[in-house]
């Protein structure tokens, strides 16, 4: 199991990618990547068994996971890259012509660790779905992890699936909501509030735990419980508080910073709050 300060060490340099690849092409997404650079450190570094290389789409024997909300592409390619499916120095490409790493993850190019393109909201926890149960008649214990925003939500889809699984006990599958209130238009409140999210998810038979998606420990361990919980009858969905745009101070709690790119001041302003650890690419 990895130190809890490696992994802070890792989700700094996670974060550094993350500004400084949205910033050279003045594109991209990233305040939920700041947001869910802890939750994507710990699952890639420690809670998921996983195998970079060499790359097997169908996943077999392994662990897999689904971002869901596929505009958050920043952070997944990056802990990708330094997780070793592809070379930390095509981060330099994204959103890029001609680069495998598009705004939104996509299979067509071939990068590895992508499996499914989203980015569509609403589709991944049916795609999870899917994954887990093809787990289940291939005998495969691999466990599918799965992200999913609070304003994606509000998609109608997702309570299609979120009624399906515990209903028909896919019980190796392990969800994740960013819980950060926030969406492009606002506050999730204010647009359409989730309410008592709790209470509609064990409505619908989940079993639920809560965690601070910024707090390395508690996402350490949130996720080892879950793992742990897997494979025993019951769906299970993790609440994810995290702070939008969390480790620059300009950025963090507001859905300014949804889709926006930050200039050079801004980019220099970010990288003087965020310790380079693994080497800029």
């Amino acid at each position: 199991m990895a130190e809890i300060s490696e992994l802070k060490s890792i989700a700094s340099q996670v974060r550094r990618d993350i500004v400084r690849m949205v910033h050279a092409v003045q594109s991209g997404h990233p305040g939920g990547s700041l947001g869910c650079a802890d939750f994507m450190t710990a699952l890639y570094f420690e809670t998921m068994n996983h195998h970079p290389q060499p790359f097997n789409m169908d996943g077999t024997g392994e662990d897999i996971f689904i971002l869901s909300n596929g505009h958050i592409s920043p952070v997944f390619y990056s802990v990708l890259a330094r997780s070793g499916y592809f070379p930390v120095s095509e981060l330099a490409t994204f959103r890029k012509l001609n680069t495998r790493l598009q705004g939104h993850p996509a299979t067509h190019e071939g990068l590895p660790g992508v499996r499914i393109a989203t980015g569509s909201l609403g589709q991944g926890m049916s795609v999870a779905i899917g994954a887990a149960l093809a787990k289940k008649l291939n005998n495969d214990q691999g466990i599918v992890f799965s992200l999913h925003g609070d304003g994606e939500l509000e998609e109608g889809q997702n309570w299609e699936a979120l009624m399906f699984a515990p209903f028909n006990k896919v019980d190796n599958l392990i969800i994740t909501i960013d819980y950060n209130e926030q969406q492009i238009d606002g506050r999730t409140a204010d647009v359409l509030s989730l309410d008592n999210l709790q209470a509609k998810l064990e409505a619908f038979g989940w079993k639920v735990l809560h965690t601070d998606g910024n707090n390395m420990e508690q996402v350490s361990q949130t996720l080892r419980i879950a793992k742990e919980g897997a494979h025993k009858q019951e769906s299970q969905a993790i609440i994810m508080k995290t702070v939008m745009g969390k480790g620059v101070d300009f950025m963090e709690g507001t859905h300014h910073w949804h889709g926006v790119a930050p200039n050079d001041d801004q980019l220099a302003n970010a990288l003087s709050q965020l310790k380079e650890t693994l080497g800029d690419y």
